[in-house]
């Protein structure tokens, strides 16, 4: 086996590295993989080249992925590669204003047993007591906690 291909599975398994590392961290297949190239590179380099060829390969290994990960991070390249996307939704603080105790509305969908409800003209995460409520069905506020509103369908 070439010193060209040994580099080239040594090259690969970095890449792997580097896409587990950045793009879906955790252990994945990319890890796994690129564990097992680069190993497997640095082995054939004992293997076929002797060892010391196989000496330099493993020294060159290490340097390379010290010196790629630090110019990744450096470089700020993760973030071109990352998820962007932000969280913009808020949980509606209920005010005293607004709802309370008593108040009437009407499911909008089903709830099992939490779903939504038009109540005040204002759209509500509801909970039931743990029963099923058809959706169009008419409901009562029963206790509100925090930001959990109670009900139960309306007799």
């Amino acid at each position: 086996m070439s010193v060209l291909s040994i580099i080239l599975i040594i090259l690969l398994g970095i890449v792997l590295f580097l896409v587990e590392f950045l793009v879906i961290p955790g252990i994945t297949i990319a890890g796994i993989g690129g564990f097992i190239l680069v190993a497997g590179g640095v082995f054939c380099g004992y293997y076929f080249r002797g060892v010391s060829t196989g000496n330099y390969i493993l020294i060159g290994t290490g340097i390379s992925m010290i010196l790629i990960f630090v110019m990744a991070l450096k470089l700020k390249t993760w973030r071109r590669f990352g998820l962007k996307s932000t969280v913009e939704g808020r949980v509606r603080v209920i005010n005293d204003d607004a709802i309370k105790v008593g108040d009437e509305g009407k499911t909008v969908a089903r709830l099992a047993p939490i779903g939504k409800a038009l109540i005040n003209d204002a759209l509500y995460e509801v909970r039931s007591d743990g029963t099923y409520i058809d959706a169009d069905s008419d409901i009562i506020i029963t206790r509100i906690e925090g930001n959990k509103i109670f009900i139960e369908t309306k007799n």
